[in-house]
């Protein structure tokens, strides 16, 4: 609690601190260019105050919720269908399309069923197929491949953009850690991961990111593994 507490403390002092000097330097700014900037960032501070602490307020309560309500069973490819459709019938300009494979191992199809919280599980997809389409480039797409294997539903999200650096690859999955210098500073909280991490071991799975290597060994995209025990039907 001690350690959250100080993690909220600080990403929330940047932003304001920002913010109060535009406030205070904004009377003082004649020129209209000036004025406007100003009033750009002071809009840019705000937003992602709202959006940290809109994350803040989500995972601080998910321990709680995720122990209070109760655990369904239902089939997991059944909802990714449902989320990937969903995410290719909103597509907005620029956005890459999402492609969903269910694989079978050779084994009969039937259901892929796992027992949990399946709007949080939605909250994890919905995450990893968002920032797969933030990184990836025009015409290209995102892959979402979902399996059963040794007694685990295995789900991948794959996409064809730069690929993660080798030093973020563990720290991605961090509280508050964001490493996007090409998509605008501030514009994720950094908890989007974590929050996820958090969902998925709570339903007694993992998350592991890799990246996809081309065939010089360089990177050609990243893979997101999540794992969840199947149940019976």
């Amino acid at each position: 609690i001690e350690r959250f507490a100080a993690d909220v403390a600080h990403e929330l002092k940047n932003p304001l601190t920002s913010l109060r000097s535009a406030v205070e330097t904004l009377p003082l700014a004649r020129n209209p260019d000036s004025r406007a900037r100003l009033l750009d960032i002071i809009i840019h501070d705000v937003k992602r105050l709202d959006r940290l602490i809109t994350d803040i307020s989500d995972a601080s309560r998910l321990d709680a919720e995720l122990q209070r309500a109760e655990a369904d069973r239902f089939d997991l490819a059944a909802l990714l269908s449902t989320v990937t459709g969903m995410k290719n019938d909103v597509l907005k300009e620029g956005e890459v399309p999402v492609t969903l494979l269910v694989e079978w191992n050779g084994q009969p199809p039937r259901p892929i069923v796992i027992k949990g919280h399946d709007s949080r599980l939605v909250q994890v997809f919905n995450n990893l197929i968002d920032n797969a389409q933030s990184f990836s480039p025009p015409g290209k797409g995102v892959r979402v491949t979902v399996r059963p294997e040794a007694g685990r539903a295995v789900v991948l999200v794959e996409d064809e953009g730069p690929g993660i650096p080798d030093h973020a690859l563990e720290r991605i999955f961090e509280r508050f850690y964001t490493d996007r210098p090409d998509h605008g500073f501030g514009n994720n909280s950094g908890l989007g991961l974590s929050i996820s991490k958090q969902i998925v071991e709570a339903h007694s799975g993992t998350i592991l990111a890799e990246n996809i290597l081309d065939a010089a060994g360089e990177r050609a995209g990243a893979r997101f593994i999540v794992t969840l025990p199947l149940t019976s039907p």
